[in-house]
């Protein structure tokens, strides 16, 4: 029983013990809220030294720079394939051949044209065909010596009727048959001469040039027949099978070098005063996640245009892709990178107020807050640097917990 009453009593005094250290932690916890009783929660942030880069984040499209595109000459059929897309190919590669039955029968035909047309030029040149020319020729010949055999006839009755030995009747038939061999002479000297008319000869021009460009056109039908490619680069896109009927102007296949793209940037109307030619790129693909690309500005824009809701400049940006990775015509993100400063000052953004006298943060200094006048720099989507006013290391207040109690200088506050 003694034994009972002595362990009992022991415990008793470890209760004792317990109440009384609960009493004093309510005591201590009690004068600890009293004295912070005046106090509001407030979120901070430091002051840091950091490196800053400022940028601006936009849609973007990608395009090749040097692009190559083969469209069908004419309605024909697509005979042999010799690439895939996504393959790449060498400058002078056959890629494609179409079937050129119709293109070598239309170039024939245009060459028997311009045969023809060559032979009446010649003519018309000539004084006519060979046959005609010749027969001119005889004819030219055999009426020279007609007009003279008439000169010397009237020649001599002339003599003669001037002794009376001819009369002069005899006199005029000679001068006659004379006027008329002298009349047939000119006529076919006239016609070797000037065989033709000039609307004669206009015709036969028009017609040898019209035979020339025909010939023109078939030979270029002809080449398109056979697609090489232009340069080095990437199939990319082979919208046509092998042994299909393809339209005239139809897209056959197109080619790119991919080494380096050209990304066409959407910039809202309010940036474009922030860029300019020759500033860097970042180009990032939601397909491959982590991947980045290098680039930077090529062409600022000429004009504003709508897209959709908004009003952008499309702002050129020239991008390595020695992978080729950047395919074209895919949807990009692009960053370009306004300014880029070394270990600057800075706050959070939202640390930062202005009002008619300038711009201010508020410094936490022995609890309690103070209205600090600073110049800001340039800031990124979550900080801003601080150029004078505030030193790194300092506590500012961004705002307070509860919402209906304002930050304003004096304030006492406790940093959350």
């Amino acid at each position: 029983m003694a034994e009972r009453a002595k362990q009992n009593n022991g415990n008793g005094k470890h209760v004792w013990r317990g109440i009384i250290i609960a009493v004093l932690a309510i005591i201590v916890l009690a004068a600890f809220i009293s004295s912070r009783k005046g106090e509001v929660p407030v979120r901070v942030d430091h002051v840091t030294k950091q490196d800053l880069v400022t940028s601006i984040s936009t849609n973007g499209k990608v395009e090749p720079i040097e692009n190559f595109e083969a469209h069908a000459p004419a309605a024909t059929t697509v005979r042999r394939i010799y690439v895939h897309e996504g393959q790449h190919v060498r400058k002078g590669d056959l890629l494609m051949q179409l079937d050129d039955a119709d293109a070598r029968a239309q170039a024939a035909r245009a060459l028997a044209q311009v045969k023809a047309a060559e032979a009446d030029q010649h003519a018309i040149q000539s004084g006519g065909t060979q046959e005609e020319v010749l027969n001119t020729r005889s004819e030219l010949v055999k009426a020279q010596a007609e007009r003279d055999a008439a000169q010397k006839n009237y020649d001599a009755l002339q003599k003669l009727a001037q002794t009376g030995a001819a009369a002069p009747a005899e006199v005029r038939e000679a001068a006659n048959r004379l006027t008329t061999a002298q009349a047939q002479l000119k006529v076919l000297q006239e016609k070797q001469q000037d065989r033709y008319s000039k609307p004669e000869v206009n015709r036969v021009q028009a017609q040898s040039e019209q035979a020339r460009a025909s010939y023109t056109a078939a030979e270029d039908l002809l080449k398109h027949s056979e697609i090489r490619a232009p340069f080095e680069g990437t199939v990319y896109s082979l919208p046509i099978k092998q042994g299909e009927y393809v339209q005239q102007g139809e897209l056959l296949i197109q080619l790119a070098n991919l080494r380096r793209v050209q990304v066409r940037a959407f910039v809202d109307e309010p940036e474009l005063g922030k860029l300019a030619v020759a500033q860097p790129v970042t180009v990032t693909w939601d397909a491959l996640p982590g991947k980045v690309w290098r680039g930077e500005i090529t062409q600022m824009p000429y004009t504003i245009t709508t897209y959709g809701t908004r009003n952008v400049g499309q702002v050129l940006t020239g991008v390595d892709n020695e992978d080729s990775r950047l395919l074209p015509n895919i949807n990009v993100t692009v960053n370009v990178s306004i300014a880029n400063k070394k270990e600057v000052v800075t706050v959070a953004r939202e640390a930062l107020h202005e009002d008619e006298n300038g711009r201010y943060v508020y410094v936490i200094r022995n609890g309690r807050l103070e209205r600090q006048s600073v110049e800001a720099g340039i800031s990124n989507n979550t900080r801003i640097e601080i150029m004078n006013g505030v030193q790194p290391g300092e506590l500012i207040a961004l705002n307070t917990i509860n919402p209906t109690t304002p930050l304003r200088p004096g304030l006492e506050v406790r940093a959350r």
